[in-house]
């Protein structure tokens, strides 16, 4: 189960090692677009998850801190809820990269965010949106001011 476990982190570092060190390169786009490349860590917690299908399937109909708590001490279970833990995550950053590229946010802003992404993806989305306002309002900005100078006479 130990094995299952890392595997479920370790099929998605590639997509990681993509959106944060090749952000710009043209194949990066192209693989991290498709949101199939979260199929690996959920084939994982589908090797995992179908065997205890039943005590999960019990979890989220009768959920009790209790019973959560009870279940995660089963390895299986555990390594199930990691592997679904993964996948979201890698699906949250593959739209974060995908959003970042489209607004054109700066590569080197982005890294740091997708790695937070990784270890604290409910602190990093937040801290993305702030950003992403940061960044409509100042094209706002830029926009307007290319808008009221188009030839770039405007002085200082």
């Amino acid at each position: 189960m130990s094995t299952l476990f890392d595997l479920s982190f370790f099929v998605t570092v590639p997509f990681w090692a993509l959106m944060i060190f090749a952000p710009t390169w043209r194949w990066t786009r192209t693989i991290i677009s498709s949101p199939w490349i979260v199929l690996a860590p959920l084939v994982v917690w589908a090797i995992v998850a179908v065997p205890v299908l039943g005590a999960m399937w019990s979890l989220v109909t009768s959920p009790s801190l209790d019973a959560i708590t009870a279940a995660v001490a089963d390895p299986a279970v555990l390594t199930a809820l990691w592997a679904q833990i993964i996948a979201w995550d890698l699906f949250l950053g593959r739209w974060i990269y995908l959003d970042s590229r489209e607004r054109h946010i700066h590569p080197l802003l982005m890294g740091p965010l997708l790695v937070g992404t990784i270890l604290l993806s409910p602190i990093a989305f937040p801290v993305y949106l702030l950003v992403r306002e940061f960044a409509a309002r100042s094209q706002v900005g830029s926009s307007a001011v290319a808008q009221a100078d188009p030839v770039g006479t405007q002085t200082p």
